[in-house]
């Protein structure tokens, strides 16, 4: 149920604008939150604001769907990638707008927008005061070997193989306790044992073609904590979606996807370095894909995840992108440059070359 402060009429406030907040009951103290809302809405006097808790049943896709009844003016999301992507999941295609207030361990997509991380106060008056941005939005829809079907919103990046195990085997309790280090022990155990497994792919309905990789991501955000820069053409309003297999041969391999993925990240933001990265070799250990759906099937399932969540173990999945289909809301003036591709191993062709 929604928060009040206070008994007020619809008399009293017709013709006001009025913000919802969804927010994750253990990323922030609610108290302070709601203060600072209080005195943003005063200020640029709208009605009272109301409330909605997520659940751990859902993630917060029934909190934002109670949210988006009421046909708030904007709704205010408070929690990591996650929880953006279950409110993403009701409101897309919709004319409501989010705003994003980055609370969760990697908080890819409000980087992505170059959101203020633990600036709450400048989130909120974004929220109040910002403009709206129209940004793709991936839909994801996948069968487990039942032969059960589901279908999800994918803000960030959909994975398979390192990335879902590190989905499925980090609890909550660590993530909110380490941060990012929560991570580091299912990355080790993957790395050691490096088992590729053989897929089916395809983009944008040409035939299918057959490879073995790690990982296969999906993105629509490129960047990764610690500014590793994972998918180097990918823009978040650019209509596309953009794949990375990974196909390490041994830890030296691993090692030189570790160095590439940390040269494109220093490209970003020197001229000299994607100069520098434009003139170095393709990695072996990478390969780049890009189109509007990507497909794939496997022999046996694997775990799968969509935007840090796990949702358990699949034998194909498929990822359209619908360009604009989410409305956020976004400084005037962004605190950062805007997004642009630095380059980097693209097949266009949409054929990998043989895996090692």
């Amino acid at each position: 149920m929604p928060i009040s402060r206070g008994a007020v009429t619809g008399q009293e406030f017709r013709g006001c604008r009025q913000a919802a907040v969804v927010y994750n009951p253990t990323k922030l103290a609610q108290a302070r939150l709601q203060r600072i809302v209080a005195e943003h809405e005063a200020i640029c006097g709208w009605a009272a604001t109301r409330w909605y808790e997520t659940g751990s049943e859902d993630g917060g896709r029934s909190a934002a769907a109670r949210a988006a009844a009421a046909r708030p003016d904007v709704i205010i999301v408070v929690g990591g990638d996650g929880t953006v992507r279950a409110v993403a999941d009701i409101l897309h295609g919709t004319d409501i707008p989010i705003a994003i207030v980055p609370t969760g361990t990697g908080n890819l997509l409000a980087r992505a927008l170059h959101t203020p991380l633990g600036d709450i106060d400048g989130c909120i008056s974004t929220a109040f005061t910002g403009t709206d941005r129209r940004v793709d939005a991936g839909v994801a829809d996948f069968e487990d070997a039942t032969g059960v079907r589901r279908s999800h919103v994918v803000m960030v990046m959909a994975g398979i193989g390192l990335d879902a195990e590190m989905a499925e085997r980090t609890s909550t309790i660590a993530k909110r306790h380490l941060g990012w280090f929560a991570y580091v022990p299912p990355i080790a155990r993957s790395i050691i044992v490096n088992r590729l497994f053989h897929l089916d792919y395809r983009v944008d309905n040409e035939r299918f073609r057959s490879t073995r990789a790690h990982t296969v991501i999906v993105g629509n955000c490129g960047t990764l904590t610690g500014n590793l820069l994972l998918l180097p053409t990918a823009i978040i309003d650019d209509g596309l979606l953009d794949v990375v297999l990974m196909r390490p041969k041994g830890p030296f391999g691993w090692a030189t996807i570790g160095t590439r993925l940390t040269m494109q990240g220093i490209a970003r933001r020197s001229k000299r370095a994607r100069g520098v990265l434009r003139r170095a070799r393709d990695v072996h250990a990478l390969a780049y894909l890009q189109g509007s759906r990507f497909e794939v099937r496997f022999d046996t399932p694997h775990a799968i995840q969509l935007d840090g969540d796990s949702f358990g173990r699949v034998t194909r999945a498929g990822v359209d992108v619908y360009p604009g289909a989410i409305i956020v809301r976004v400084a005037e003036k962004p605190g950062g440059p805007p997004d642009r591709p630095i380059g980097g191993s693209l097949h266009s062709a949409h054929e990998v070359p043989a895996a090692p």
